[in-house]
């Protein structure tokens, strides 16, 4: 079966031009004629998905080359379709603006068919290859946009689960703490807040909201490290001797160490999030906290959004240690200094967040409450 031809597109206001353009690629290709610039476009709409190139005259009646280049430019046939302009104007403004314009080429009446030919099967043969490769990169660019799209469902996917599974272990220290597990979520809930009061009033902290989501998640890991401090320290009612508290203040490098063994199921950011609120959230800002005793900016932003919730957190719920306080008198003694030492920017954010904060709590105690008539119930 022989291959069907190519078609190109001959416009020329002259009969006999078309003639002689005809002739030379009658044998190549299947030609199509244009009187005007009109006429011509009108071909190419119908025609656009099938031709090979336009030879194009520059001065026509109704509509000239040079417009008939601009509309094809305007519905972005020029990257796809050649177009070589046909004159009689030898001058370089003309050359000059038919290239401007976005012709390919520009070809000299009286006609040479030898040099036609040549010059217009190259202009073909360059946007074939051209058209060809760019259809190669579109279709490989689908390719990689699609399995992209697979790939971060399946990111998205794992780290929902990996984000259960350090929930769920969080949870059962908490558990062991004899916490609720409101107290995660309130964990999470105050980060959250304090880390997007940061971000809008101190752009200097570079926070954002995937880090923001990043610290909030990580927070939930902050006293993993308990699970290995032994109840009669962990659950005493009184006040710790300097060897307990000793042991208590290790929770921070061995939860260090748990984090360490989780970190196959977590990914490098969240992985270093987490070792660093681990680690660091019982920093002081005046170097007074441990294990470290890191100074000032030398804390992490995370570690410090976390060390202020929980300090907050810590007044405000009962404990087997002590009663809960009330909301205000919590935010009072933290901006007073009576729980360590904290950023004076920090404080500014708790100042502006803290009717945010305590809303939260209240939402947290009434699902404790509920969660407490439901179990009584059954």
């Amino acid at each position: 079966m022989a291959e069907e031809k190519r078609t190109i597109l001959i416009v020329d206001d002259m009969e006999i031009n078309r003639g002689i353009l005809a002739e030379i690629f009658r044998t190549q290709y299947r030609i199509l004629e244009a009187q005007n610039g009109k006429e011509a476009m009108t071909m190419i709409a119908a025609n656009r998905d099938i031709l090979a190139a336009v030879l194009l005259d520059i001065v026509m009646p109704e509509m000239d080359g040079y417009a008939v280049l601009e509309n094809m430019g305007k519905i972005e046939l020029l990257s796809r379709i050649p177009v070589l302009m046909i004159t009689a104007d030898t001058s370089p403004d003309a050359e000059r603006t038919s290239y401007q314009k976005g012709a390919m080429d520009v070809i000299s009446k009286p006609f040479d068919a030898v040099i036609v030919n040549q010059r217009v099967n190259r202009a073909i043969e360059l946007y074939d290859h051209k058209n060809h490769l760019e259809d190669r990169v579109n279709e490989q660019t689908r390719v990689l946009r699609k399995q992209f799209m697979v790939l971060k469902k399946q990111e998205e996917r794992l780290r929902e689960t990996n984000s259960k599974i350090i929930d769920t272990i969080c949870t059962i220290v908490e558990f062991r703490n004899l916490e609720s597990g409101n107290h995660l979520k309130r964990i999470k809930g105050f980060t959250r807040i304090m880390a997007v009061t940061a971000m809008n009033m101190y752009p200097e902290y570079g926070l954002n909201e995937h880090r923001i989501d990043v610290i909030t998640n990580a927070s939930a890991m902050h006293d993993i490290g308990k699970i290995t401090v032994p109840d009669s320290i962990l659950l005493k009612p009184g006040r710790l001797t300097r060897d307990e508290f000793e042991v208590m203040k290790s929770h921070t490098t061995r939860g260090c160490e748990i984090v360490r063994m989780l970190s196959d199921i977590q990914d490098k950011e969240y992985f270093e999030t987490s070792y660093d609120i681990c680690r660091h959230h019982h920093e002081k800002y005046d170097g007074r906290g441990y294990p470290d005793g890191l100074k000032g900016e030398e804390i992490s932003i995370a570690a410090q959004l976390t060390s202020i919730a929980d300090v907050y957190d810590a007044l405000i719920s009962e404990r087997v240690y002590k009663a809960a306080i009330p909301a205000g008198q919590a935010f009072d003694m933290i901006q007073s200094g009576e729980c360590g030492a904290f950023s004076p920017k920090l404080l500014n954010c708790l100042t502006a967040a803290k009717m945010e904060m305590e809303a939260l709590f209240r939402r947290n105690r009434d699902e404790d409450e509920d969660e407490n008539d439901d179990s009584e119930d059954t």
